[in-house]
């Protein structure tokens, strides 16, 4: 679940508008009293939600702690409302007609949170199957975030939780050194693990076994040492949850920003220079050699989901193209398709998959399903780099580490540097590699993949 920075201004917005228009036609002896009125009922809204943490940044809370955090502030910010009216203006409103006018701001409220949870719920209802989550350990905060998983409004399917106390309740799933096993079995999405129940070394294997199966961790914690660059903490309740696997690009503006960047930039690509560059290379590869102007492959992209993924077709036809990677001096390659090559033209039909969602303009690069089945096998974390959408170019492209895989250490170090651009995501560092990727392609360098 993305974290959403907009939530709350949009809601604190929301609220300031229905309290001032509400008060504005209906006190508007009061109200338009001066603007020491519009500044003592906007300042009370606002120091009576920041003193209850209203707009909390909890974003996964239990349904009661929702409905007594209202209740709290329909009560406080009464008294505000209501001891306005003892040197606010004229005294011209019967205690009744207040109450009234309180009463509707209040059910203002509660609609609108009707209303927004009423879109969550479409929105979790119309996504993916909701995700599927064991709890590793138990002590005393698993049912505080048991009551977040049993919140109909999170995309939430409890399954059970595992430890070496036995239990009678029918969510025990049985001792912890079971779980690895069933984790891998039970197509399980997310694994919270509380680290006071396990030893530092269960910890570290669980977050091998989840980063090498494309399963989210998340760690209650203790005092042990289990720190990664990109962890960060979220509150569930009020109980502190590590992300170990976090990035810049949960942030909902930061995915708002970085799909902008992608339909703008592909919509450029795409109208000023797909539009007549494919015509004049379907007519110049009918000289050079016969098929289709575009090659499609079946990758893997986000959440390891297949993709077909376009290119400018650069060798001739042969019937492993989807089990054979090109290499240096490749026979398949034609005349024309080396230089699309030399000058990784052959990729710019992947802004079709840009504009259409597949892919984004930066990210880790899509491999054949061939290699991927390959590699999650041998490679650590492996299987991370598909928490993002895959890129025409990336961090570990302009690093060196594109074209053919010779040696272990070649995906090895691609995936480290796949792996650090998740966690260090900015559209700085976009645009840094956009320039490089354009760069090394003036400067001609021949690539096999």
């Amino acid at each position: 679940m993305k974290k959403s920075y907009f939530g709350i201004p949009l809601s604190l917005l929301i609220h300031l508008v229905a309290i001032n228009v509400t008060l504005y036609y209906f006190t508007a002896e009061t109200y338009r009293y001066g603007i020491t009125g519009v500044i003592y009922y906007n300042l009370g809204w606002l120091f009576v939600t920041h003193s209850i943490k209203f707009y909390s940044n909890a974003k996964r809370q239990a349904n009661t702690s929702k409905t007594l955090n209202f209740l709290r502030v329909f009560v406080l910010y009464g008294l505000v409302f209501f001891s306005s009216f003892t040197f606010l203006g004229p005294k011209t409103y019967s205690i009744v007609y207040l109450f009234g006018v309180y009463g509707f701001i209040c059910l203002q409220l509660l609609v609108f949170r009707m209303f927004f949870y009423w879109i969550k719920k479409i929105y979790y209802s119309s996504i993916s199957k909701p995700n599927k989550v064991v709890v590793v350990g138990w002590d005393k905060n698993l049912k505080k975030v048991r009551a977040i998983f049993d919140n109909q409004n999170h995309n939430f399917e409890y399954v059970g939780f595992f430890d070496n106390k036995n239990s009678k309740s029918p969510t025990y799933l049985g001792p912890i050194e079971r779980c690895y096993k069933y984790i891998f079995e039970n197509d399980i999405t997310e694994v919270f693990c509380i680290a006071s129940q396990l030893t530092k070394n269960e910890i570290k294997e669980l977050i091998r076994i989840t980063d090498n199966t494309f399963k989210h961790i998340k760690i209650i914690p203790d005092n042990k040492e289990f720190f990664t660059r990109a962890m960060s903490v979220e509150l569930y309740g009020n109980v502190p949850v590590l992300d170990l696997r976090a990035s810049p690009l949960e942030l909902e503006y930061a995915n708002l920003v970085k799909r902008g960047f992608d339909i703008f930039f592909s919509s450029i690509v795409i109208v000023f220079i797909l539009s007549w560059l494919s015509p004049l290379i379907y007519i110049l590869q009918k000289f050079d050699s016969p098929g289709p102007v575009f090659f499609t492959q079946s990758r893997h992209g986000l959440n390891k989901k297949t993709f077909l993924c376009y290119k400018y077709r650069s060798m001739t036809r042969s019937n492993d193209c989807d089990t054979l990677m090109a290499c240096k001096n490749d026979m398949r390659v034609t005349k024309l398709g080396r230089i699309l090559r030399r000058t990784s033209i052959d990729e710019l039909p992947q802004f079709i998959n840009v504009f259409l969602g597949h892919m984004s303009v930066v990210g880790p690069r899509p491999h054949m399903h061939l290699h991927t089945e390959k590699y999650q096998n041998s490679v650590d974390k492996y299987l991370v780099r598909h928490f993002l959408k895959p890129g025409i170019t990336g961090l570990a492209q302009i690093k060196g580490y594109r074209g053919e895989i010779i040696k272990q250490s070649d995906i090895i170090n691609r995936v480290r540097y796949d792996i650090f651009y998740m966690e260090k995501w900015s559209l700085k560092l976009d645009l840094s590699i956009i320039y490089y990727t354009v760069y090394n392609a003036i400067k001609g360098e021949e690539k096999a993949y």
